[in-house]
């Protein structure tokens, strides 16, 4: 919710308005074309929605630098089997299993071997090693958008501290073993002056829906609450001027 005063394209100084930010574009006109990677560009030349963000595109960046690593011979000695060159073939889902505690490499070396290429200790660790570090940048660049929002509403409204909450949906928000803490992490160290607490949705656009409704209707029965109280002292004004004469 934002006070309307700080909504550019809507005149009006009084009241809120819900403000659907539509990260799943975020950046399509360029703005982050400064921190995307080699990869994330060739995800999008291949993409049916170039520039959209999403949990599904993790595992095709990961098959497109362990495809990098193989043809500079950097890892699997140089091998790229066919199935590492088929797109879609590394599911997202391998991420989320290849970063779990104890049983991670483990399926590291399942999933390679399914892929045909080698699966030594070696080329699991550094499977590994990907796997985390894509997923943490992701978990990262979700914070600090998400931390922008939250360090703005703070400001916009003079608060020493914003406490708030925020509803999650998402397979890999829910799945990924490690990657709610990453971004509560980095929303602390960048929001720092914002008490978040995070609820996972579990059906996100419905009960979105729902919350936007509730938080309408409350609005709506705050104004008529003020309209008929400002009615009630306007006619006790009355009253007092009518005794008074």
């Amino acid at each position: 919710m934002e006070e309307i005063k700080n909504v550019k394209r809507v005149e009006g100084e009084d009241g809120r308005m819900c403000i659907n930010t539509e990260w799943g574009g975020f950046g399509d006109d360029g703005s982050l074309r400064d921190i995307q990677t080699e990869f994330d560009l060739e995800v999008d030349r291949t993409s049916l929605n170039p520039g959209m963000i999403s949990g599904m595109y993790l595992g095709e960046v990961v098959r497109l630098v362990l495809v990098k690593l193989a043809q500079e011979k950097m890892l699997f000695g140089g091998e790229v089997s066919e199935a590492l060159l088929t797109p879609d073939t590394f599911k997202t889902k391998y991420i989320s299993q290849i970063e779990e505690e104890g049983t991670g490499l483990d399926r590291a070396q399942e999933i390679l071997l399914e892929l045909a290429l080698p699966a030594g200790q070696q080329h699991c660790r550094i499977l590994l090693l990907v796997c985390s570090t894509l997923s943490t940048r992701s978990a990262q660049l979700c914070a600090a958008a998400l931390a922008t929002i939250a360090n703005r509403i703070r400001s916009n409204r003079g608060l020493d501290q914003l406490h708030t909450t925020v509803g999650v949906d998402g397979t890999v928000y829910k799945k990924h073993p490690k990657f709610s803490q990453r971004l509560q992490d980095t929303v602390r160290i960048l929001a720092p002056h914002c008490n978040i607490s995070f609820l996972v949705s579990e059906d996100g656009s419905g009960k979105g829906a729902a919350m936007v409704t509730a938080v309408a209707q409350r609005l709506a029965m705050q104004s008529r609450l003020l309209e008929d109280s400002e009615g009630e002292d306007d006619e006790e004004e009355e009253g007092e001027e009518e005794e008074g004469n």
